[in-house]
């Protein structure tokens, strides 16, 4: 997409692309929120014959386990210019691990629509909940955070404005990012990324065609977003991790680390663009799962 082409002709593009998102998708069971079967395993009997011992737990022992009260349930949220599909890499790596992932699909008009889109789905799900936010969705799960259920917080190269600060103001500070020039508008009220943008700054460290995937499936942003402000920052009562994209040109690496810092959120650093979540998602997933089980256990 560049800045003089007509919306008609980018949204034929893209739909054109989606119809093969839909199959893969499709194909490759990304709607499998539960957790996958065990397969059966045996012992065998000083005699020579075998016996039936249940089915294989493959989770880790530090994984929440069936049957105990705990942190099994995760709500994932997805930031601009994206929709939930940017988790179908991580979700199957977390109900393989015996949790159950949700991932939200934000209407990017708002922070308080957002919000409601999150808390809509946190309120359907039964005991404590972990949230994930990306980007934007950073700023999404840092309001929507102080909802009873929610026992912590996960943010991935995200957002996370404090109390009375709206997404803008939490990064103006810092040096803008090289795709930042790439936003362009997207109809009334809207911006979204170029192809060109997504492919150098958004997921450059993804192969060509999963980032032409990455851009069909983008949600347009509302410009006032951005301007939004968090009423009362969630990280500031509960607790909280941060992944650090080491080598994102979308937020700037300095104040993710530093955010984290203010945070005193738990940190992992990983070499990755912008979206993690698609080019380390064993990384992510691994680190998700943490924070669950350690909530588990307080």
């Amino acid at each position: 997409m560049t800045a003089h082409m007509k919306d008609d002709d980018v949204d034929h593009q893209r739909r054109a692309i989606v119809v093969k998102v839909a199959g893969a998708a499709a194909l490759g069971g990304l709607t499998a929120f539960g957790a996958a079967p065990a397969a059966a395993q045996s012992e065998r009997r000083r005699d020579g014959t075998m016996r039936d011992k249940g089915p294989i737990d493959s989770r880790s022992p530090g994984a929440p386990q069936g049957g105990v009260k705990g942190i099994d349930k995760v709500v994932l949220v997805h930031g601009a210019f994206a929709d939930g599909s940017c988790w179908a890499k991580v979700i199957p790596r977390l109900t393989k691990r015996g949790l159950t992932a949700i991932a939200v699909q934000n209407p990017l008009s708002s922070l308080a629509g957002d919000v409601k889109a999150v808390r809509r789905v946190v309120d359907a799900q039964e005991g404590p909940v972990l949230l994930v936010g990306h980007s934007w969705g950073g700023a999404v799960i840092t309001e929507a955070g102080t909802h009873p259920q929610v026992k912590g917080l996960v943010y991935v190269a995200a957002g996370a404005p404090d109390s009375g600060q709206s997404f803008q103001e939490w990064w103006k500070a810092y040096p803008p990012a090289p795709g930042a020039s790439e936003i362009k508008p997207y109809g009334d009220g809207y911006v979204a990324l170029t192809a060109e943008g997504v492919r150098k700054h958004f997921v450059q460290d993804l192969p060509e065609r999963e980032a032409e995937l990455v851009f069909a499936t983008q949600g347009p942003l509302a410009v006032r977003c951005f301007g939004d402000k968090i009423s009362k920052a969630a990280w500031r009562s509960k607790r909280s991790w941060y992944i650090v994209a080491a080598h994102d040109e979308t937020i700037p690496p300095a104040v993710e680390r530093d955010s984290a810092k203010r945070m005193g959120a738990e940190t992992l650093v990983l070499e990755s663009s912008h979206v993690p979540m698609l080019s380390q998602p064993a990384a992510v997933a691994e680190l998700i799962v943490k924070a669950a089980s350690s909530l588990k256990l307080t």
